[in-house]
């Protein structure tokens, strides 16, 4: 497992840079056809009509959020990740294509511009006090951080005991839910100056993990 730990930087670098025309194709293989509905279960959450996504990936949410007339801006570190969401966004007849590249830790935004800065399934940047700080900067006063970080499959079925033992081997799922949203995601936060509440969504033999963190007065 150490060995595997110290490949898992280098795969996920690689993955979301030279093979990023992966991306869609392996998350749906390892979540057995959830990714998107996992991905999804954060709208619900997000409030106001000005909203940042952090690490926007292949652009699926950025998709989804144009298609409910949403206005969004999406930023990303990869020039891969950019382009695919790009055309995918170009493909659904989208002419004004709001996506900036740069690192979470130097958001490129004014102070108080967003409504909601969201980020789904996120690399360990978001916890990262330069990120948190910039974010709480962006936010405007009755603003929150909505974080999708993680989702588990708890299904009985074959796929799905092999798809969860996938999940557990690469780090990607919280063994304890409460567990992990105390001790790896709620300090950083609050830390930050946000009041966090979790919420755990079960959608399709499978739980999501979503900390909505607002910003205090």
């Amino acid at each position: 497992m150490r060995i595997l730990s110290r490949f898992m930087p280098f795969f996920f670098h690689h993955f979301y840079h030279s093979f990023a025309w992966t991306y869609d194709f392996v998350a749906a293989v390892v979540s057995i056809g959830r990714w998107n509905d996992w991905v999804q279960t954060i709208v619900p959450y997000i409030q106001g009509a000005t909203i940042l996504e952090i690490g926007h990936g292949p652009g699926n949410l950025q998709h989804l959020l144009r298609n409910r007339d949403i206005s969004v801006i999406g930023l990303d570190e990869s020039i891969q990740m950019i382009h695919l969401a790009k055309k995918r966004l170009k493909k659904a007849g989208y002419k004004t294509i709001n996506l900036t590249r740069g690192l979470a830790q130097m958001l490129p935004f004014p102070d108080a511009k967003f409504d909601s800065v969201i980020s789904t399934f996120p690399s360990e940047y978001v916890m990262d006090p330069r990120t948190l700080s910039g974010i709480y900067r962006v936010l405007r006063e009755d603003g929150c951080f909505i974080v999708m970080p993680a989702a588990w499959i708890v299904g009985k079925k074959i796929l799905d005991k092999a798809a969860a033992w996938l999940f557990r081997i690469t780090g990607e799922t919280p063994t304890e839910f409460i567990g992990v949203a105390s001790a790896r995601f709620v300090p950083p936060l609050e830390k930050a100056g946000f009041q966090v509440v979790a919420r755990q969504v079960e959608i399709r033999s499978s739980n999501v993990l979503i900390l909505i963190a607002s910003k205090n007065h």
